[in-house]
């Protein structure tokens, strides 16, 4: 992710290329199956008890958009919660040297989304409080999304297969994840419009999906194999 005015700045540029091939891929399924994947989602909360989705994928692979449609398909007994509401702080950002990579792991909270994602196994009888990232203000906002005992939990981010700690912790905690992987040119396409949308240029725009975001979406595909779908 790039900043956006009025934090203005623009990474270096990187080559789009093809997913590697990786042995041992997860089960895949289509995108375009909606009904199919919203049906999973529900027999997976239909289970009983605390039941955690996640939703992976690299930036622009359509995680947030996702993750609306199966809470909304499993009604009130489901919430979503991004690891988005981890961003450091922009002012901690700025005294870390980090702002013109913000998005890369280094610039979460690890320790945080893991703990909530602990607290929200572990206390099934009370409510807790996750934090939510509010884009105008491209801050993270603390207690701003209850999760209730009866809810089933879809959790969206980069960063859910990660191999390093802490991130290595979280995969243990959902009870299943899917990876994202429309094609790159899909994915880029949605980038550069989101970022023009916040108010770049396209010139701009699509430097960020070229340089920083390019970089994230590597790391995450390394991850790739630890998934129980692969959704094209």
């Amino acid at each position: 992710m790039c900043e956006h005015p009025p934090h203005p700045g623009r990474p270096g540029h990187s080559t789009i290329g093809a997913p590697a091939p990786l042995a041992q891929a997860p089960p895949a399924a289509s995108l375009a199956d909606l009904a199919g994947l919203e049906a999973r989602a529900g027999e997976l909360a239909a289970r009983g008890g605390r039941r955690l989705l996640g939703i992976t994928g690299a930036p622009g692979a359509g995680k947030s958009t996702l993750g609306d449609r199966l809470v909304a398909a499993m009604g009130p007994a489901a919430v979503l919660v991004s690891m988005d509401g981890f961003h450091l702080a922009q002012e901690d950002l700025v005294r870390l040297g980090r702002t013109q990579r913000k998005g890369a792991i280094d610039t979460f909270d690890g320790d945080g989304f893991l703990a909530l994602l602990r607290r929200v196994r572990d206390q099934v009888s009370d409510v807790v409080y996750a934090p939510k990232f509010h884009r105008g203000l491209e801050e993270p906002i603390a207690g701003a999304i209850p999760v209730r005992p009866e809810h089933a939990l879809v959790v969206e981010g980069n960063y859910l297969l990660d191999a390093a700690p802490p991130w290595s912790e979280v995969r243990d905690l959902l009870d299943e994840v899917w990876y994202l992987e429309p094609s790159e040119e899909l994915r880029i396409e949605r980038l550069v419009d989101r970022h023009h949308s916040f108010g770049l240029d396209r010139d701009e725009a699509t430097g960020c999906a070229l340089g920083s975001d390019q970089h994230n979406a590597e790391r995450i595909r390394l991850g790739r194999n630890r998934a129980d779908l692969l959704l094209r």
